[in-house]
């Protein structure tokens, strides 16, 4: 037999090292993200428990006029003395009875200097607002509607969000404003925890597939 005629071998195929190692950081990362899910759960669910508690406390508390505000005064009954709406905030919004309308926010001066209140007087239905010069408010401290989003507190530049005062009295001419409830809190952590661990599920059988695929002979 001539070595021409000597059948020749197909080269080994093993497990490509730098894709296999790439997909397992990634696989490794998704599993570190679904986990860290589970955990702010854990803590949002401790964050509404709180929120509740300070629903069912009938004692007033001081405003907390510079933010960022403590989690402590939030949901919590106070009042505050708004001597001249300085600005006004309309967004919708809806009463204590179901009804649709427009939040009168003001931005309340509170002395010669430093910040000013959020104080939610009322809904109404067109976007003018109320004939209102000030007053004593009181109501219950609610987060403000300007609140950092994700990506802001992701990259540090969350700017610390003012809390506001939804007035249990409207001033005359507009319904009273629905209060947030402390159930109103988002909670979805469990719900990406699951996408996380599910993404890695995938990522790991797509790849194991693909590569079994290319080492058959």
């Amino acid at each position: 037999m001539t070595e021409s005629s000597v059948p020749a071998t197909e080269p080994t195929r093993g497990w490509p090292l730098i894709p296999t190692l790439l997909v397992l950081v990634a696989v490794a990362v998704m599993v570190a993200l679904g986990v860290w899910q589970l955990q702010r759960k854990a803590e949002k669910e401790a964050l509404i428990a709180l929120f509740q508690r300070n629903m069912a406390m009938s004692a007033t508390v001081a405003y907390p006029e510079l933010p960022p505000v403590s989690e402590n005064f939030l949901y919590r009954k106070s009042s505050v003395v708004c001597l001249e709406p300085v600005r006004w905030d309309q967004r919708s919004g809806t009463d204590r009875r179901g009804k649709s309308g427009i939040r009168m926010i003001a931005d309340c001066r509170t002395g010669a200097e430093g910040p000013g209140v959020l104080v939610d007087v009322g809904i109404g239905d067109g976007f003018t607002p109320p004939k209102w010069s000030g007053g004593t408010v009181q109501g219950t401290i609610v987060p403000g509607p300007e609140q950092p989003t994700v990506m802001e507190r992701a990259m540090d530049k969350a700017v610390p969000a003012r809390a506001m005062l939804v007035a249990d009295v409207p001033v005359a001419g507009l319904r009273a404003s629905a209060v947030p409830s402390a159930d109103d809190t988002p909670n979805n952590h469990f719900a990406y925890a699951v996408q996380w661990f599910l993404f890695a599920a995938a990522a790991l059988v797509i790849y194991i597939l693909a590569v079994r695929r290319r080492l058959r002979p």
